[in-house]
């Protein structure tokens, strides 16, 4: 699903083609018991699912984009809730005629290559608590 290189807390991944990118960075995360922390990384997919958050209606809307994309920006943070890792990733991805979508993402479909860097905050324990004003899980500190 994926290799890594490490060096202290800070880590280089290469997930494998046809993965779920969510599903696979999760699984690191659980994995290498990461709790706190950012993500960066770049790639190419071809299935791409964002959320966005409608504050007047305080309802997400969900919107897949299945079509080869490049990942021209991915970045992310992670922190814990109940106990397990919690992943708030956005992209931005280049479509074939070089416009862009992008947004909070919910999921992606490896296609081509999908190159990530985690670094790890091991001494900080941000956690996620449910805000009732905005309807998303914020920080907890």
């Amino acid at each position: 699903m994926y290799q890594f290189i490490q060096s202290g807390d800070h880590y280089i991944l290469s997930l494998d083609n046809h993965v779920s990118l969510m599903e696979a960075l999760t699984r690191f995360c659980t994995e290498q018991h990461i709790l706190s922390g950012v993500i960066g990384g770049l790639g190419a997919i071809n299935e791409a699912t964002f959320r966005f958050l409608d504050p007047a209606t305080r309802k997400y809307v969900d919107k897949t984009f299945a079509e080869q994309m490049e990942i021209t920006n991915l970045t992310g943070n992670i922190s814990q809730k109940d106990g397990n890792p919690y992943l708030h990733v956005h992209i931005t991805a280049s479509r074939r005629d070089y416009t862009c979508v992008g947004g909070h993402l919910l999921d992606a479909k490896i296609n081509g290559a999908c190159e990530l860097t985690v670094d790890a905050c091991p001494s900080l324990h941000p956690g996620r608590r449910a805000d009732e004003e905005t309807g998303l899980n914020l920080y907890r500190f």
